[in-house]
Formats: C-alpha cells, structure tokens, sequence
C-alpha cells in the first residue's frame, strides 16, 4: 500500500494538470494567486471549484460536460486526486486541474471574485459538535468562499448527510443568503433525468446508492 502511494506520488509531481505547493508556499501566496486564468488554463472562461475532490470524479465529470468552463478539484489527499489527474493527463482534458491544498487555505490559492461556482460534494459531515469547526459549509468557510466567488456566486453541496443538508439550510437561511433549490432526496423530488446531479456521480455516491441513501442537494447564493 505505501509503495502504491509513493508511486502516486511520484506520477502526481509530472502531471501538468497538478499542483502541490506546501503549506508554506501557499502563506506566502501561490503565484496563481488571482491568475488561474491566464497562466494556468490560458483563457478567460469561468472558474468552478470542487472541494474536497477526493478522486475528482465530479471535476472531471463537469470538465467533460462543460469545455468552456474551467474545472479545479481541491483536496489534501494526494493519492485520491491522482486518479482524477491521470485521467485527465490521458484524455487530455485541458479544463480540468487539480490543487492539493487544505480547504483553510483557498483565499492563499484564489483571489477575490476570482471564481464562478463552487461544488462541495459528499464531504464528511463532521456530525460530533466538537468537529463543526471542520464542516466545510460552516459560517468561516462560507465568509471565505464568498469573497472569492464573484458577486452573486453559487455554491452546489452535494451529499448523502441528511444532517449536514439541514445544518447548511440553517445556516445559509440565518445568514440571509438565497436558497435556490433544496432536496432532501433528488431522486423523489428532480424530476429531471439529464439533470447533471444525475449525468455525474461521484465514488462515494455509488457507493452510498448501492446502501439506499437518500442523495440530498443545496444550492445557494450570496448577495450580489
């Protein structure tokens, strides 16, 4: 298994589609800071992120769905994204890229108003109080990613976690941001088959599908 993840490892660092600045380069300020665009993919069209990407199932989902707009999967595991990065190395997909990065860190990655959308999708719902520091829709994070999205930017969460669902719909009420959808179970209440929560599933999805979980969705707004 460790020779596996330095394998990984090692093929991540040549992937041109990879980035993995350490922690410190990143307190310093990562030179794509506020230049995705131009240096990094080479165009002016949108950015969307997704956090915690694990193997990017869903970045290299949209990239393949959307070729116009510019996919980045975020994580801090290396050997999960790497199977996201090969695929895109091999199919050549020049609008997906992957950062290996703690999510704490993204205004060090991104500037403000730099991105378009962002895809949180079956993350860890961090259910134990002592851990709600850790929930990626907490109000510090939110405050984060809405100064890096664009006025009037959305962010899509994705998950099997009736409680997270509940816990982010609370907060993003209390905190007068706009609710655009909400579904406890899409599979019930979207009744839209070429939907993309359907066109795109992610490893974990499956694999909560095969289990009988209900796959809820959020998607809301900050204010422009």
């Amino acid at each position: 298994m460790a020779k596996n993840k330095l394998k990984k490892f090692r093929e991540n660092e040549s992937f041109w589609n990879m980035i993995q600045p350490s922690r410190e380069e990143l307190l310093k300020g990562h030179p794509l800071k506020g230049k995705w665009r131009t240096d990094f993919f080479r165009n002016e069209n949108p950015i969307v992120l997704e956090l915690g990407c694990g193997k990017g199932d869903y970045t290299i989902g949209l990239a393949k769905l959307y070729p116009n707009t510019n996919f980045v999967g975020i994580d801090i595991k290396g050997a999960r994204m790497h199977t996201g990065a090969k695929i895109g190395v091999e199919e050549n997909i020049p609008n997906a890229g992957f950062l290996r990065s703690q999510i704490e860190l993204l205004s060090h990655c991104f500037a403000e108003n730099e991105i378009d959308e962002i895809w949180i999708t079956f993350p860890d719902p961090q259910i134990k109080y002592k851990r709600k520091k850790h929930r990626m829709t907490n109000p510090e994070f939110l405050a984060m990613y809405q100064k890096l999205l664009k006025p009037g930017g959305v962010v899509h969460l994705k998950c099997d976690s009736e409680f997270l669902h509940g816990y982010t719909h609370g907060i993003v009420e209390m905190l007068g941001y706009r609710v655009l959808e909400a579904y406890h179970d899409i599979d019930l209440q979207l009744k839209e088959p070429e939907h993309v929560l359907f066109t795109v599933k992610t490893f974990y999805e499956q694999m909560w599908r095969e289990k009988g979980k209900a796959i809820t969705y959020l998607k809301f707004a900050f204010p422009e």
